[in-house]
């Protein structure tokens, strides 16, 4: 008999579900009329052991013992999982056939072979198991993946990568924040000091942002703006853009700070002539926003709905859980071209399940095919879409009808034509001085219509120069223009904003534009940015638990706590460099570049570093703080420091 292993029950329903019928269902698997048998992990059955296990004397915390460095690893199963591991074990002594049928991700992958490793499977037995991989929980979908399946072996890499992540964060959690929880001990600091290589950074993020704010010295700077006039009477302004003559009273953004400067300029070119030196008219166009990957999907609702990054990946489960959209954990925003061929059933779908999208669906073009479909730029996983599934959503909760309304409008969008626009601007010499006027006036709306309600994006150009005007006048090159006016406009610097629910996953997806160095910011923009699409809500939502994290208003904001323990680390702890070292790493592991060997190697050397210098520099900023109410400092056992959903650790 053929035995699948799913990563959970719902997976495994779903996959019964398309086996020959009658199915019986047992305690821990169904099994089908052909024989077939389908069981189940919850998630990860089993977990790292804790530091004791490998030394009793581990269970009380002390800076001698640090590093704690284990020679052979250990797994235990989960609290609650020793009974379905034991349902496993004795369907493979039945199987002729085993299926990895983990969800489509490294971390999926590694959740089915480290429970054949730990029933100690043959490794001839391992050469044989096959892989399915399932992204769509509908029949349609399954049946197809059921007859798309290849061989387990050809995804070691991608179990190796996930095992190297998993014991890296475990040594660089554990390790650090028992010598952090100790060194705050010592200066009076009676709580837990938890310590993660993505929630860190995080941290770190968010800190630095406040400080800046906190430390900001708003500047004034000076824009001039230049009412200028057409033989034809037609009146519009443009902006004086300095020359490189000005560069000495101006700042590193190329704003004027001197005052003098600007009041001199808007003298010299008041009720005086312009000519026109460029004029420049043509159209553009902006195609229709990708399919959601999850970070992108979590930045969405949380500007439309307010929701959180929890609540989304929570409410994404439950409606993939439901069969009504695609894999939710994906970090990929295309489609794989055969779905091209079920875009009717889904936009049909769609009409039926959502009354206020339903003419927007009669005006989609279904034969319309974007770049959105691109098998090149798919991987394990495609974009979240809604599936072919028709159900009534006012079963739903409120929150989980709206986001699946999200979700299926961008899917719409891409049966929309393009949005176009004509684009106009004019550049004038007034006295030696150029001044640029710009201006935007939509030509179709196209998708934009279903995203913004219908607003019009006629706008002025980005320098604001003639905002509330209308388009731009007719000019031509060698146009005189006269000028009667000239206007100075004081105003302030900003200081950055604080980050919120958006903001702050916006900036972990792209994270690489808060690091200086070139190198590192190439490996991060290559790379899933600080933390992976299945972590990086709960990650967050760990820091407001450990109370790091506090929240005023919409805005996030580290607490006294978070920012003294930041100000404590070593820098390299609170930025995100040392994790996309990682991250390029454990791609050279999935590519077959780089090794676990190398890896490991490497980490050991850099955590032992840190810690001498944590231990050499102390935590003198925690002194005196109060240790968060439901933190009380721990002695023996090691602490939580990772913050994944319950069916994967991730990274801390």
């Amino acid at each position: 008999m053929r035995l699948f292993i799913a990563e959970k029950p719902s997976l495994g329903r779903a996959i019964a579900d398309v086996l020959k019928k009658p199915l019986k269902k047992q305690e821990g698997y169904i099994e089908s009329a052909s024989g077939d048998v389908v069981t189940w992990c919850i998630g990860h059955l089993l977990e790292q052991e804790e530091p004791d296990a490998y030394d009793p004397a581990y269970k009380t915390w002390k800076l001698e013992h640090l590093p704690i460095v284990p020679v052979q690893w250990k797994l235990r199963p989960r609290k609650g999982g020793r009974s379905q591991l034991s349902v496993i074990g004795k369907l493979l002594k039945r199987a002729d056939i085993i299926v990895n049928a983990g969800d489509p991700d490294r971390e999926g992958q590694l959740l089915v072979d480290e429970v054949l490793d730990y029933l100690k499977l043959s490794a001839q037995r391992k050469k044989e198991v096959r892989r399915l991989l399932i992204s769509d929980l509908n029949p349609s979908a399954v049946s197809q993946a059921l007859g798309r399946m290849r061989s387990n072996q050809e995804y070691v890499p991608l179990a190796v990568s996930a095992l190297a992540r998993s014991r890296a964060d475990w040594l660089y959690g554990i390790n650090l924040t028992r010598a952090c929880t100790l060194l705050g001990r010592k200066v009076g600091f009676n709580g837990l000091l938890s310590i993660g290589r993505v929630q860190t950074p995080i941290l770190g993020l968010v800190a630095r942002r406040d400080a800046e704010i906190e430390n900001f010295q708003p500047k004034p700077y000076f824009e001039v703006f230049a009412t200028l006039l057409t033989a034809k009477g037609e009146r519009f302004k443009a902006k004086w853009i300095p020359s490189e003559a000005c560069q000495n009273w101006m700042d590193e953004d190329g704003r004027v700070l001197d005052r003098r400067l600007a009041k001199n300029v808007v003298d010299r070119v008041t009720g005086k002539q312009g000519m026109v030196k460029r004029v420049e008219d043509k159209r553009g166009k902006e195609t229709p926003p990708l399919p959601y990957s999850l970070s992108a999907l979590q930045i969405d609702a949380a500007r439309q709905l307010r929701m959180d990054a929890k609540k989304v990946l929570d409410s994404c489960q439950r409606l993939y859980e439901q069969k009504l959209i695609t894999y939710p954990r994906s970090d990929c925003r295309y489609l794989p071209e055969e779905h091209f061929s079920q875009a009717p059933e889904v936009l049909a779908t769609i009409r039926s399940n959502i009354f206020s999208l339903s003419k927007a669906v009669d005006s989609a073009l279904p034969e319309r095919k974007t770049s959105a479909w691109n098998d090149k730029k798919v991987g394990a996983h495609h974009a979240i879409i809604p599936t072919s599934l028709r159900m009534d959503l006012e079963r739903l909760p409120e929150l989980d009808r709206k986001l699946y309304e999200l979700i299926a409008r961008q899917y719409v969008v891409q049966f929309y034509p393009d949005h176009t626009f004509r684009k106009r601007v004019v550049d004038v010499d007034i006295e030696k001085g150029l001044f640029r006027a710009s201006s935007r006036q939509t030509v179709e709306e196209g998708w934009k219509g279903l995203i913004t309600s219908g607003k019009s994006d006629q706008r002025p150009g980005d320098d604001e120069s003639n905002e509330g005007n209308a388009f731009l006048p007719e000019l031509a090159k060698g146009d005189v223009l006269d000028c009667p006016e000239a206007e100075l406009k004081e105003k302030l610097t900003q200081p950055p904003k604080p980050f919120n629910d958006a903001t702050l996953l916006s900036a972990m997806t792209g994270i690489a534009r808060f690091v200086q160095d070139k190198n590192i910011r190439k490996i991060l923009r290559e790379t899933d940015g600080l933390g992976t699409e299945a972590t990086r809500a709960n990650i967050i939502e760990l820091l407001f638990k450990r109370q790091f994290l506090e929240r005023k208003g919409r805005n996030i904001h580290a607490s006294a706590t978070g920012r003294a323990l930041i100000n404590a680390l070593p820098e390299k702890v609170t930025t995100p460099d040392m994790t996309a070292r990682w991250e390029a790493s454990l791609n050279d592991i999935v590519e077959r570049k780089g090794s676990y060997g190398a890896f490991m190697g490497g980490l050991d050397q850099e955590l032992r570093a840190l810690l001498m210098q944590t231990r050499t520099d102390g935590l003198p900023s925690v002194a005196g703080l109060p240790a968060p109410a439901n933190q009380p400092f721990k002695r023996k056992g090691r602490g939580k420091t990772t913050g994944g959903r319950r069916k994967k650790r991730s990274p801390a």
